[in-house]
């Protein structure tokens, strides 16, 4: 995991974003255990209180549940991504930094060719 502080994005933020991210893609697995809050934040040299807003939050968001004294795991409600949206998203991925398209720049890509609802 990767966190800039100096970013635009707050901390806890990018934390979230990265684990929704595995969960989608299958990289955390439904009941898998995540690293205590005080780990994690010294693996990333930020504040305890950081990683437990990031945590909290997936929680309440039906990502992960914790108990105490069993840690914290990725829900067994928590899904992944479809096959062929996932083989779509790596394959803008690619693209995009083989012609030097900046992240926000795909997003806003996707964004704008995305069908209405």
């Amino acid at each position: 995991m990767i966190v800039t502080l100096s970013g635009p994005t707050p901390p806890a933020e990018q934390i979230r974003d990265q684990i929704r991210g595995w969960i989608a893609t299958g990289q955390l697995a439904a009941g898998e255990r995540l690293p205590s809050v005080r780990q994690l934040a010294k693996d990333l040299a930020i504040a305890p209180g950081t990683v437990a807003k990031a945590y909290k939050a997936l929680e309440v968001e039906g990502y992960l549940t914790a108990r105490t004294g069993g840690g914290t795991r990725v829900s067994a409600n928590a899904s992944t991504t479809n096959r062929a949206v996932l083989d779509a998203a790596r394959r803008l991925a690619q693209t995009s930094a083989e012609t030097g398209t900046e992240l926000d720049d795909a997003i806003r890509v996707l964004r704008a060719v995305w069908p209405p609802t």
